[in-house]
């Protein structure tokens, strides 16, 4: 399942146990479980495992701040 993997690679981006990022919902920046660098190395990996392209320019926080809209925004680009 997409969440799962994006549970995982966020939690490896991070350097933090995957279930930190157990809940799909909660906002992943406001709870402080990733920082910028970890978020450049999350996306990094996103297009690599999805073969996306995530335009970090055009990053914004509230369309990538749960597992949930993570998934949706994948799905989006793919």
């Amino acid at each position: 399942m997409m969440t799962e993997q994006i549970q995982t690679m966020l939690a490896e981006a991070a350097g933090r146990d995957a279930a930190d990022f157990a809940d799909y919902d909660q906002n992943i920046f406001d709870a402080g479980l990733i920082d910028s660098m970890a978020t450049v190395q999350f996306l990094f990996a996103l297009q690599d495992e999805f073969n996306i392209q995530v335009p970090v320019s055009g990053f914004e926080r509230d369309e990538w701040s749960t597992v949930n809209l993570i998934a949706e925004r994948v799905k989006e680009l793919q």
